[in-house]
């Protein structure tokens, strides 16, 4: 999977998404709010699974990154993404009020860390700005 690749519609790109998140639950809701906004969401259980696709080649423009899950958690996932040269912007979600936790997330390499529960508010405000709307 590429992100920013041409399609069919006038050379309009896409914009692909990955939510990495252990609950079911949360993972439905965080690909019906993204790909309300026309996004491609893909989807990963656990760090390990989001590691894994991007040893086979898998580029995400925008990766959403849960904090605790058991496997790899998000701190460890994206050490080892960055380690391997992951450009894609990561933003960390926690459902953990704790300032430090936050901060210790962000070192992992984060771009941004935000609580839960994901808004649309919050979700569009990483849009690429030429496809604000």
């Amino acid at each position: 999977m590429a992100g920013g690749e041409e399609n069919s519609d006038g050379g309009k790109t896409d914009f692909h998404v990955l939510v990495v998140d252990d609950s079911t639950v949360v993972r439905m809701v965080h690909r019906m709010l993204m790909t309300s906004l026309g996004w491609k969401v893909q989807e990963a259980k656990n760090g390990k699974e989001a590691v894994d696709l991007h040893i086979n080649g898998a580029y995400f423009d925008l990766i959403f990154m849960d904090m605790e899950m058991p496997i790899m958690n998000g701190p460890t996932a994206t050490r080892e993404l960055r380690a391997m040269g992951v450009k894609s912007n990561i933003i960390g979600v926690t459902s953990c009020t704790f300032e430090s936790a936050h901060k210790d997330f962000i070192e992992a390499g984060l771009n941004h860390c935000v609580s839960k529960p994901l808004t649309i508010a919050m979700i569009s405000s990483f849009l690429p700005d030429s496809n604000n709307k």
